[in-house]
């Protein structure tokens, strides 16, 4: 078989894969009527919040189309923005943390047992829900930010005038200023490094529903990048599962989508980024940046200084992804790929793909390219012992 037949094989399962790690619509819509819901009972009009007039969006992984399946028994985590009209002169950071509380503890609110931990959390309030939807959702207090700030330091008025300052009970008894935040902005700002595929994206579905192409929702698509990085947020959980020093997403979405050149296929996007998100990781003195696109003034990456081996383990791990599915390309790695997808992506999802490849693949199987082999299912003792791939490369790690 040809390079060139293994590249498009390669790129079919890895967008098999990526469609088997995604969240279905409905749960985007479930996880909607949720945040709405909130934002209903925050802003009533016998709510203490009213006056506030109160707005809640999402952030994150749901607001970005980057989220994927959660591993195990865990829940989706949908992060919400509770936006109030106050001066941050007028309020301090504890007192908004306190009235965004007592509104959910209110003795006719649904939610008043549902918050997870009672007294909330370091920045936000955690509501979990226990009508086997398996989620919880993130309500984090905010007010708006002078947006001019991010404006003298270069970044566009459409991406900075939805600036917010935001809670963080580490700053409360300090000198320090608000935290500050822009979710809608880097939302904005990710969404422009994708624009050419998410419009043909949102074409191609408008045509398939007879539809204009305004009434396709961003969560009903998705591009290469999207799908890139949902395959990294995964291989990273596969490969650090319950390690506090594993790669954090945001810094895998900004480079990711630094990288991006508006790639057409998956497998060209993945391996086209990766590199370039080494590239995307700047050093001054001594020091790593992965500045927010968005807030300048933010380091992604600040925890690397105190904690290195938060950023060993971060470029271990873009130095594994870059070498493992180069070798996919090859022969010898693409004989294994279902070992692999297992491996590295998780047993259930490996063996779905490659019951779907197999039956997609069997009249180019029989004239002579390699034979696929389905993953089996195996027992919780088995899968401890299960053999990592062995892939070529150098003999130490890629260090920048």
């Amino acid at each position: 078989m040809t390079e060139e037949r293994y590249r498009t094989q390669v790129n079919q399962i890895l967008g098999d894969l990526a469609e088997t790690l995604d969240v279905p619509p409905s749960k985007y819509e479930e996880a909607k009527q949720h945040y709405d819901a909130v934002g209903d009972w925050l802003g009533e009009s016998d709510s203490n919040l009213a006056p506030y007039a109160p707005i809640i969006y999402p952030q994150g992984s749901f607001a970005l189309g980057t989220a994927v399946r959660p591993l195990g028994d865990d829940d989706y985590d949908v992060d919400a923005v509770c936006l109030l009209r106050i001066a941050k002169d007028a309020i301090t950071q504890q007192r908004l943390k306190a009235i965004v509380g007592n509104r959910l503890k209110d003795p006719r609110s649904r939610y008043k047992d549902m918050l997870d931990p009672e007294n909330g959390g370091r920045r936000c309030w955690t509501v979990r829900y226990a009508d086997g939807s398996k989620f919880h959702l993130d309500v984090l207090p905010a007010i708006p930010d002078d947006y001019r700030r991010l404006v003298d330091l270069g970044v566009p008025w459409a991406w900075a005038k939805d600036a917010i300052c935001i809670t963080d009970r580490e700053t409360w008894n300090s000198d320090v200023d608000w935290p500050r935040s822009n979710p809608k902005g880097y939302i904005e700002w990710f969404k422009d490094r994708m624009r050419i595929r998410l419009e043909e994206a949102k074409r191609v579905v408008a045509l398939a529903k007879r539809a204009d192409v305004q009434q396709i929702r961003d969560f009903e698509v998705r591009t290469p990048l999207q799908r890139v990085i949902q395959l990294l947020k995964r291989h990273r959980d596969m490969r650090y599962n319950g390690d506090s020093d594993k790669p954090i997403s945001i810094i895998i979405t900004t480079l990711a989508a630094r990288a991006y050149n508006n790639e057409g296929d998956l497998i060209d996007a993945l391996l086209n980024i990766v590199p370039g998100m080494r590239n995307a990781i700047e050093e001054r003195n001594g020091v790593w940046l992965v500045p927010n696109p968005v807030n300048p003034q933010e380091n992604f990456a600040d925890k690397w200084a105190d904690e290195p081996r938060k950023q060993k383990l971060f470029f271990d791990w873009l130095n594994a992804v870059g070498r493992e599915h180069e070798h996919l390309l090859t022969a010898q790695g693409f004989e294994k790929v279902g070992e692999y997808l297992a491996e590295s992506y998780g047993h259930g999802e490996a063996r779905t793909v490659m019951i779907k490849h197999a039956s997609r693949a069997t009249h180019v199987t029989a004239s002579g390219a390699p034979t696929i082999l389905v993953p089996r299912r195996r027992d919780p003792a088995e899968e401890a012992a299960y053999p990592a791939i062995e892939v070529p490369g150098p003999s130490k790690p890629w260090q920048p």
